[in-house]
């Protein structure tokens, strides 16, 4: 308790260290996993505090109140829906403990503080994270084309649809929502389990 103490005090229960993959199974993240699903970690940074758990479907993190207190909310922005962008990595200096890995999920800022002597994984996380925020613009620039080429087909087919058609506009209108989902589900990207392959040397 007193370790955990003079940590909260010093500042430096907020740095964290990369946890590997034989040690996966012993954090808190692992049991939120959506292994039923395939969901699997590729990267994880622990603090006394916290935990950032990278799968390749979201990313969970355990944020937690204190390093003194047990308390722990479980949040999850999955890449489906969480686009990915300003990531960047802050160097130590000279005198400094730690570096900082920093990016947006959507509004949510995230500024996670690593000890130095993990700067090497840490650089892998980096290329990862900015590879999986290029293919959500690619998703999205291709799912805004993919949806002005719908709106566009709507309106022509629209005008040949005689009034008091009925049944057939409402059917007609089933069928556009039914492709409008397509489309979507068709240009956004759900696993990044290749990129982080890629990436992510364990």
């Amino acid at each position: 308790m007193f370790k955990k103490l003079a940590a909260e005090a010093l500042g430096i229960s907020d740095i964290g260290v990369i946890v590997g993959p034989a040690d996966y199974s012993k954090v808190d993240a692992d049991d939120y996993l959506f292994s039923e699903d395939g969901e699997q970690i590729f990267f994880l940074i622990k603090s006394k505090k916290d935990e950032y758990c990278f799968t390749n479907l979201a990313l969970i993190h355990v944020d937690g109140d204190s390093a003194v207190s047990s308390k722990r909310s479980i949040k999850r922005y999955d890449y489906a829906s969480h686009r990915i962008s300003g990531v960047s990595i802050e160097t130590a200096g000279t005198l400094d403990m730690d570096i900082e890995l920093k990016f947006n999920l959507d509004n949510t800022l995230f500024s996670i503080d690593v000890k130095k002597t993990f700067i090497e994984q840490l650089k892998d996380i980096y290329k990862a994270l900015i590879s999986i925020g290029k293919q959500q613009q690619r998703d999205a620039v291709s799912r805004d084309n993919a949806l002005r080429a719908l709106d566009a087909t709507a309106s022509v087919h629209k005008l040949n649809i005689a009034p008091g058609a009925g049944s057939l506009v409402s059917q007609y209108s089933e069928l556009l929502a039914a492709l409008n989902t397509a489309m979507l589900d068709t240009h956004t990207k759900r696993d990044f389990s290749d990129v982080f392959t890629k990436y992510i040397h364990s």
